[in-house]
């Protein structure tokens, strides 16, 4: 694989890298020239990003638990010797449900996972960060910004993460480090075509994804790898910034109106 040099001599730490968007940021990181530790608990898809991608090393860890994070921080710091950006992608969008479908202890589970999962990893990460004057991007959705139906809990956890970017940048910037996040729309993923799968009409579905952006299709893993590098690399005078990736699909007026019965207990 050629490698270029805008972030040539650095090194990154990609969570949930393994596939879909983390495995598109990780291949974009590479081909700039960056060594990148691929974080996934899944082993086999990490072992395959790993001899995909020369100048990657995976190391088996879930985002979840504190003792992984400090085992991958320490693990980057030990082969590498410093660590300049972090991007925190493992998450995870649970199928549609009506609130009253639910449960508590699923709430608590995706916030650990898709909220406190990137802030255990930041918060290690950061003595390192500081010394390189290093960078955080956090992977977070435009939906946390407009809403989703059927999709309180995920909704509710990224915007949270696009929260916590905005107040971890006013925190860090005395240090030089900078906090971004990028928001995805629909991006083309295994986990994509999987959902379109179990839906009655998968073609439908996946035609609706895709007209509900202007540039009419879905973006490709490999575009918000270039805009991770880019806040990582270039966008020296960012911090703190929510960088869409999204088609413009959160643009213009649409029909908005609920396509379903309310049940009658309710009415």
């Amino acid at each position: 694989m050629a490698t270029g040099t805008r972030y040539a001599g650095k090194v990154v730490i990609v969570t949930g890298g393994g596939r879909g968007i983390g495995a598109g940021i990780a291949r974009a990181f590479v081909e700039s020239g960056a060594q990148v530790v691929i974080c996934d608990k899944d082993e086999s898809c990490g072992r395959a990003m790993e001899q995909e991608l020369p100048g990657s090393v995976f190391v088996l860890s879930d985002v979840t638990k504190e003792e992984d994070m400090k085992s991958l921080v320490s693990e980057t710091i030990r082969r590498f010797g410093r660590l300049d950006c972090v991007v925190n992608n493992a998450g995870h969008h649970p199928p549609p449900e009506r609130p009253e479908e639910t449960s508590i202890q699923g709430f608590r589970q995706l916030l650990e996972l898709n909220l406190l999962g990137m802030y255990t990893l930041t918060k290690l990460a950061l003595p390192h960060l500081r010394k390189s004057r290093g960078n955080v991007i956090n992977i977070s959705s435009v939906v946390g910004m407009i809403g989703q139906p059927q999709a309180v809990p995920y909704v509710a956890t990224k915007g949270a993460v696009t929260a916590m970017t905005k107040a971890l940048a006013l925190d860090e910037s005395q240090y030089g480090v900078r906090v971004n996040c990028i928001s995805p729309g629909n991006i083309w993923t295994p986990m994509w075509e999987k959902w379109a799968a179990a839906m009655p009409d998968p073609t439908a579905k996946i035609q609706e994804g895709t007209l509900a952006q202007p540039l009419g299709r879905m973006g490709q893993p490999a575009e918000v790898g270039a805009a991770a590098v880019f806040l990582a690399s270039e966008a020296n005078f960012c911090t703190g910034t929510e960088l869409l990736v999204t088609g413009g699909a959160e643009l213009g007026f649409g029909r908005k109106a609920a396509q379903y019965t309310v049940p009658t207990e309710a009415q």
